[in-house]
């Protein structure tokens, strides 16, 4: 089963500056890891920074957009990943320059169980056919509701609102883990 959804860039050109990190887990869960999520995604923003040619206004906002949206995609990929013995997160960034701009494409790749699968890709549906200021105000109200009720795709509808980013899946199989999918999820952002 390989899906993709949404804006999803499969192959980078080879010139190009790209950064990756990746966390393996081999002493405690990697849900515990969590707390390093924003110093991981800090640091990305603060090292591509330099490489950036755009003023100091630009350049501050840039690096918000792109630690809040690291930050938020490692949430998300250590906070659902299935944990499987010897098997890493990944994060990273890749910039992609044209004529007329530069885009941060911001990923991570972690496992999923199997049974998760349908429900995600039903929020990544509605996450890619509804109004996502209308849907957002949904959500917030459900929450406001219903305090233990989920506020499922709140981050990934302010990175799609406040950063104008276009968000892309990747599920993949995987012959040897046939209960587990590898998830890469993906945000371009223009910074």
């Amino acid at each position: 089963m390989n899906q993709i959804f949404g804006e999803f860039i499969e192959e980078f050109p080879l010139e190009h500056d790209s950064l990756e990190l990746s966390f393996i887990s081999s002493s405690r869960p990697m849900k515990r890891q969590w707390c390093n999520n924003r110093l991981s995604a800090y640091f990305v923003a603060d090292y591509f920074s330099s490489f950036l040619p755009i003023d100091e206004n630009r350049l501050s906002l840039s690096k918000n957009a792109i630690s809040y949206i690291g930050n938020e995609l490692l949430e998300n990929a250590m906070k659902f990943n299935e944990e499987i013995k010897n098997y890493q997160v990944n994060f990273g960034i890749h910039f992609m320059e044209d004529m007329e701009k530069i885009t941060a494409v911001i990923f991570t790749k972690n496992r999923m169980a199997t049974q998760n699968v349908e429900k995600f890709q039903a929020l990544i549906q509605e996450l890619l056919s509804a109004d996502p200021q209308e849907l957002y105000v949904q959500q917030i109200e459900k929450t406001a509701a219903d305090e233990e009720a989920e506020a499922s795709g709140l981050g990934l509808l302010t990175i799609i609102n406040d950063y104008e980013a276009k968000l892309g899946w990747k599920f993949e199989s995987d012959p040897s883990y046939p209960q587990v999918i590898t998830l890469t999820t993906m945000a371009q952002v223009v910074v």
